[in-house]
């Protein structure tokens, strides 16, 4: 476990308690993410914990032939925290498919930010109408996690699951749009098998 791992695992701890379960996953070329879980009254809530080992870089500076070259400090570091309503789906089968979220920085080269979207190619869990998420805005469970200077501090950016149709119409007419589609019609986006928001109008 990296130092900065280590810090994160803590303040994870810190904020939530300890988790009731943690399940790692290793890529070849990547740092090891873990998946750890807690269950909060009637929400089961998911945060990767390895994602933000290495700053995140663009996509360019990650390429194959330059990335022992990417700046091994500075950059912008994050995991990824999942929230949904317990007892409706098997959820806990998300584990493999957000570790190849969180892992995807290091394999890809994709820096993760609020607004972007990230895709599985499969359903998230057993049966779930979603294998896209979208990233939002963090600061809210949970804080950010200072790292010593120069190094860039962790944020814990929500990932809200969207359906095929949703994720094409976010592409087209962006995440704010997206956005105010869900609120406008109530949405809960927390519920593991919830209908498409309507799109049309």
């Amino acid at each position: 476990m990296t130092e900065v791992t280590a810090l994160v695992d803590a303040h994870l701890r810190s904020e939530l308690g300890e988790p009731g379960a943690r399940a790692a996953v290793v890529f070849l070329g990547a740092e090891r993410v873990e998946v750890l879980r807690w269950s909060d009254g009637d929400l089961v809530r998911y945060v990767t914990l390895g994602m933000s080992a290495r700053p995140m870089a663009e996509p360019e500076e990650a390429a194959p032939l330059s990335v022992s070259y990417a700046d091994p400090v500075r950059g912008p570091r994050a995991e990824l925290v999942l929230t949904v309503r317990a007892g409706l789906a098997d959820t806990d089968k998300v584990l493999r498919p957000l570790a190849v979220l969180a892992a995807s920085p290091q394999v890809e080269g994709v820096v993760v930010a609020p607004g972007g979207s990230l895709d599985t190619g499969a359903p998230l869990w057993p049966g779930a109408p979603f294998q896209a998420v979208l990233v939002a805005e963090g600061g809210g469970l949970l804080p950010d996690l200072a790292l010593p200077e120069p190094m860039e501090p962790v944020r814990f950016l929500p990932v809200l699951p969207m359906t095929p149709n949703e994720a094409a119409w976010k592409r087209v007419h962006g995440a704010e749009a997206l956005h105010d589609r869900w609120l406008r019609h109530g949405t809960d986006l927390r519920h593991p098998a919830r209908r498409p928001v309507p799109l049309e109008g």
